[in-house]
């Protein structure tokens, strides 16, 4: 997980060190989605440019499909 969070440009170190600033639990990182995952809270934290969004109002639900800017999928008309 380490080489991944660094290749992502996440320092490692963080991942042993940040967690979630609403239930204070452990992290778990998305390299997919460049996001750290509270799964207690229901949140993903995003990172920018290695930097860690540790807001909650800047965090995306998980109950939510995905980033505002990604347009849903449309369905083939029958």
């Amino acid at each position: 997980m380490s080489e991944r969070a660094e290749a992502a440009g996440l320092d490692p170190r963080l991942l042993e060190i940040l967690v979630c600033p609403l239930t204070k639990k452990p992290l778990r990182w998305d390299p997919e989605r460049q996001e750290l995952i509270s799964e207690e809270a229901g949140l993903a934290y995003p990172v920018r440019d290695g930097i860690p969004i540790m807001l909650p109002e800047e965090a995306r639900r998980l109950d939510e499909a995905g980033p505002a800017t990604t347009p849903p999928e449309e369905e083939p008309e029958a």
